[in-house]
């Protein structure tokens, strides 16, 4: 996958918003007012950063090399993520966690103002 292929892809979930609020090459995604993936555009190879299940995380460090705890995050919940040899499915599938996480930690009355838009 390729950066625009991850950015349309956030872009199409429900409250979504892309900003750089850190420097002008790290792209972030929010939905509502938190940030659930982030991605270093000038960097090479492609990396983002995305928040997991820290049962899965712990997982997915132990099978895949590209994958290890987020550089000043917290490691237990946050992994980075370099996308070349990782398999489509499963970048897609950390992201879609990632947003769910953190929509979920959302209060109730933003999680409606998202569903209704």
């Amino acid at each position: 996958m390729d950066a625009n292929e991850i950015l349309d892809y956030c872009l199409a979930k429900k409250g979504v918003t892309e900003s750089f609020p850190f420097d002008n090459e790290t792209l972030v995604m929010k939905v509502g007012t938190k940030m659930f993936l982030l991605m270093a555009l000038e960097k090479q190879p492609l990396g983002i950063n995305v928040k997991t299940d820290p049962e899965w995380s712990a997982e997915l460090r132990e099978q895949y090399p590209q994958i290890a705890g987020a550089f000043h995050m917290n490691k237990t919940h946050w992994n980075s993520v370099m996308v070349d040899g990782l398999k489509r499915d499963l970048i897609l599938k950390m992201i879609d966690q990632s947003y769910e996480l953190v929509f979920n930690s959302l209060t109730k009355k933003i999680q409606n103002t998202i569903n209704n838009l």
